[in-house]
C-alpha cells in the first residue's frame, strides 16, 4: 500500500487540529465530545501518517506533546521532568506486542511488573521540601502544568506535612486526583436540588472541582489522591532499585496508593491481572478505564527508556466500553465542514454510561456495511469512554424481517451537489465545495487565506457572521461586499469596515497558483497547485482537461487527478468561479512562474533545505525565490538533498547534512547561488 498517496500535508494539519481541539476539550476544559477510542483512532492514525511523512513532523505536532496547555486562568508551574503519558492497549495481542518488545530490548526471557488499576481522574504533581508540601499542578501540556496548590491543599488525603525522619529534602509526587463514586453521587443530588447542570462522571466532576479559582468551593467538593509514583527528588531515603519498593515507600509518607497494586512476573499474569480487576470494576469505589503495567526494575526502566511522549517501560490496558441494546429507528444525513457525509442513527431511547442515548454515530457506509446494520435492528450500542455512543453491533437473533437495508445516498442532502467516494478515501464527499451550505465557512475562511487569497481580515470570527446573516454564501459574495452590509455586523467599525473592503479588492489581483489553492480543492495544497499552474499556465486548460492528461503533470497521482476534474465536473463550482472572474478576480495566466525559472541551471532540478534563522531574507520569501527559479524545498535532509541552507542556530539538519557529506550554504552562498543566472 503507497501510503504517500493517502494523505496531504493539508490533511495532515487538519487532522493535527482536529486533535488539538478534542485534547482542549478533554484536558483544559474538562468537556470532552469524542470517545476515548475515538480519539485514540484519530492519534493513531496520525502517528502512521507522520512515520510515513517524517519530514512533516513538527514540534507542535500532538504527537510530541502529551495533554494540552494550562489554563491561563491559573498561574503556571514547569515540572521538573516532563509527565509524559501512557501508550494505550485495547487488544490482548497488543499487549503481547508490548512484552516482547520488553524481553527482546532487555535481552531476558520474563519480566517482573508492576500492575494497578489506571485511575480515570486528573494526574497531578506534589512537591515537598523538607516534608513540608510547597507547590502542586497538574499535568497540563506535560511540561508545563497550572498551579493549583491552594486547591489541592483542601484535598484531605494529601500529606501536608512527611514523617521528618525517612522524608527527603526534596519529593516530587505523582498521582491522580479522582472522585469517589460514593462523593459523586452526593455531589451531583446537591446539584439538582440546586437545580443546577448535573457532571456527566466523575472524572470531569474532579477535574472542575480541582480547577475551581475558589478554593473554598474546591474544599466542598470531597477530592481523593492517589499516589502511582516519584518524579524527581534529592536525599537518600527513596528507594533506587524497583518500583514496587517506591510504592511501598510512599504508603510509609502515608500517601493512599490503590488497594489492588501488586507485583507479577511474564504475560500471562498480566492478562490474569487486567481479568481480575475487570470483574471488580463496578465494585470498585472510584472510575477506572482499564490497567497499568510497568517494567518493576529501575535500572531497566531506564534502559528502555522514552519515546516522544510516553515510556516504553509502561502500557495502559484499556477496558471495552459498556454497551446496552435498542432498536434503530431511522439513519439520517449530516454534512461536515469538509464535506464528507457522515450517516447518524436515530435510536430508541437508551441508558447507557449514565446518560439516555437517542444518537449514535456509524462512521461511514463502509461500517454500516461491514456490521449489517438495517433500519428496524435491534443493535447493541456502546458508550466509549462515556461520551459519544456508538452502534458496535446487530442483535442477528433479534432482527425483524421488516428492517431494511440503507442505501448512501449518492447527492448531497444540504446542497444537491453530486457526492461520490474518490479513490482511496473511506467517506462519501459532496463535490458542492465553494457552494454547498454546509461547507460555506470553511470554504470561505480557506479563500481568504494568506497563503490563497490573501484577505487580510477576514477570519473565521467574520465569515461565521457573514455566512450566519446570509450575507455571504459563496467566495464570490465577497467581492459584492458593501460598508452598509458590513456596518450592521457586530464589533465592525467603519474604520474596520473600509479596510476589509480594500483588502478584498487588493486580492483581486493574485497569481494562478494562489487561485487554484484558494478553491479548495480536495488533495489539493499549495505544492500541487503551483504544480498545477505551471504545467497547464491557464484555468480554463485545467478545467477542461482529463485524467489522463492530469497524471502526466509531474507529482499529480490518480487520486489528486481525481479530485480535479470532480470538483470542475459540478456545475455550480463552475458558476462561482465565473462569478469570480466577473467580480474582476485576474492573473497573468502564461507567465506565473518567471522565465528565470529555467534559465537558473544552478539551482533548478535541485533540493534544498533550509535550517536555522536567516538575516537578510524570511525563509518563506527564499523557499519561493528557489521555486520560482525551477528548485525543491522540502523539511527533512537526505541522500537525495542537494544544497542545505543554513542560518543562525541551526538545527540537526545541519548535523544530518556534515554526516551525510550534502552541500551547505550560508546566507550570502544562497544569494550567490540565485544570481548565477
Amino acid at each position: 500500500m503507497n501510503k504517500k498517496n493517502e494523505i496531504t500535508q493539508q490533511q495532515l494539519e487538519e487532522l493535527r487540529t482536529v486533535i488539538e481541539l478534542h485534547n482542549n476539550r478533554y484536558f483544559a476544559k474538562n468537556n470532552p465530545s469524542i470517545t476515548d477510542a475515538e480519539y485514540d483512532k484519530l492519534f493513531r492514525q496520525l502517528q502512521q501518517y507522520e512515520q510515513c511523512h517524517p519530514e512533516w513532523i513538527t514540534a507542535e505536532s500532538p504527537t510530541q506533546r502529551v495533554g494540552a496547555a494550562p489554563l491561563s486562568e491559573f498561574s503556571q508551574i514547569t515540572h521538573r521532568t516532563p509527565m509524559l503519558s501512557l501508550g494505550n492497549a485495547f487488544e490482548d495481542i497488543e499487549v503481547e506486542a508490548f512484552d516482547r518488545r520488553v524481553r527482546e530490548s532487555l535481552g531476558i526471557d520474563c519480566v517482573e511488573y508492576a500492575v494497578e488499576p489506571k485511575f480515570d481522574g486528573l494526574a497531578v504533581s506534589l512537591c515537598y521540601e523538607n516534608g513540608i508540601f510547597i507547590t502542586g499542578a497538574t499535568r497540563g501540556d506535560g511540561y508545563t502544568g497550572e498551579d493549583t496548590t491552594l486547591n489541592l491543599r483542601t484535598v484531605k488525603s494529601i500529606p501536608l506535612r512527611l514523617p521528618t525522619e525517612t522524608a527527603p529534602a526534596l519529593l516530587e509526587v505523582r498521582g491522580e486526583v479522582v472522585m469517589l463514586k460514593t462523593d459523586f453521587n452526593r455531589l451531583n443530588q446537591q446539584q439538582r436540588e440546586k437545580g443546577i447542570k448535573e457532571f456527566a462522571n466523575p472524572r470531569n466532576a474532579a477535574a472542575g472541582s480541582l480547577r475551581q479559582l475558589d478554593p473554598a468551593i474546591t474544599a466542598t467538593r470531597r477530592l481523593t489522591f492517589f499516589a502511582y509514583g516519584i518524579g524527581v527528588y534529592e536525599g537518600e531515603m527513596v528507594p533506587d532499585d524497583k518500583h514496587s519498593h517506591i510504592m511501598a515507600y510512599l504508603a510509609t509518607l502515608h500517601f493512599p496508593i490503590a488497594r489492588e497494586y501488586q507485583t507479577v512476573t511474564g504475560f500471562p499474569a498480566l492478562f490474569e491481572f487486567y481479568r481480575k480487576i475487570g470483574a471488580m470494576r463496578d465494585r470498585l469505589p472510584y472510575d477506572i478505564d482499564g490497567v497499568v503495567y510497568k517494567v518493576n526494575s529501575l535500572s531497566q526502566q531506564k534502559e528502555l527508556g522514552y519515546i516522544s511522549r510516553a515510556p516504553r517501560f509502561a502500557l495502559a490496558h484499556k477496558f471495552p466500553a459498556q454497551e446496552m441494546t435498542t432498536r434503530l429507528l431511522a439513519i439520517d444525513i449530516q454534512v461536515g465542514r469538509t464535506g464528507a457525509l457522515t450517516p447518524v442513527a436515530r435510536l430508541e431511547p437508551v441508558f447507557v454510561g449514565g446518560v439516555t442515548v437517542t444518537n449514535a454515530t456509524l462512521h461511514n457506509a463502509d461500517e454500516i456495511k461491514r456490521k449489517d446494520i438495517r433500519i428496524g435492528d435491534t443493535v447493541i450500542v456502546r458508550r466509549a469512554g462515556d461520551v459519544i455512543p456508538e452502534i458496535v453491533s446487530v442483535a442477528m437473533a433479534q432482527r425483524s424481517p421488516l428492517s431494511k437495508p440503507f442505501i448512501m445516498p449518492d447527492h448531497c442532502p444540504a446542497c444537491g451537489a453530486k457526492a461520490i467516494r474518490l479513490p482511496g478515501e473511506t467517506p462519501v464527499r459532496c463535490m458542492g465545495g465553494l457552494f454547498c451550505p454546509a461547507q460555506q465557512k470553511r470554504a470561505i475562511v480557506h479563500f481568504a487565506a494568506r497563503r490563497a487569497m490573501d484577505i487580510e481580515g477576514l477570519g473565521d470570527k467574520l465569515v461565521g457572521q457573514l455566512v450566519d446573516n446570509a450575507i455571504v454564501r459563496t467566495p464570490a459574495d465577497l467581492y459584492k461586499l458593501g460598508i452598509t452590509a458590513l456596518h450592521n455586523l457586530e464589533r465592525m467599525a467603519e474604520k474596520s469596515a473600509d479596510n476589509l473592503i480594500k483588502a478584498i479588492e487588493k486580492s483581486k489581483r493574485t497569481t494562478l497558483s494562489r487561485f487554484i489553492y484558494a478553491l479548495g480543492i480536495r488533495n489539493v495544497g499549495e505544492t500541487t497547485a503551483k504544480a498545477l499552474a505551471r504545467h497547464f499556465g491557464s484555468l480554463d486548460h485545467l478545467m477542461n482537461t482529463d485524467i489522463e492528461h492530469l497524471q502526466q503533470t509531474p507529482d499529480i497521482g490518480p487520486i489528486v487527478a481525481r479530485s480535479i476534474t470532480d470538483f470542475f465536473a459540478e456545475q455550480h463550482n463552475r458558476e462561482v468561479i465565473e462569478q469570480l472572474r466577473f467580480s474582476g478576480v485576474y492573473w497573468e495566466e502564461n507567465r506565473t512562474f518567471p522565465t528565470l525559472m529555467v534559465e537558473n541551471m544552478a539551482v533548478s532540478g535541485k533540493t534544498f533545505v533550509l535550517t536555522g534563522s536567516l538575516i537578510g531574507i524570511t525563509r518563506e520569501a527564499a523557499k519561493k525565490q528557489i521555486e520560482t527559479q525551477g528548485g525543491k524545498v522540502t523539511g527533512s535532509v537526505s541522500k537525495k538533498t542537494d544544497y542545505v541552507i543554513v542560518g543562525t542556530d541551526p538545527g540537526s539538519k545541519y548535523d544530518k547534512a556534515i554526516e551525510l557529506g550534502i552541500a551547505i550554504l550560508d546566507e550570502a552562498g544562497l544569494q550567490t547561488l540565485l544570481h548565477s543566472f
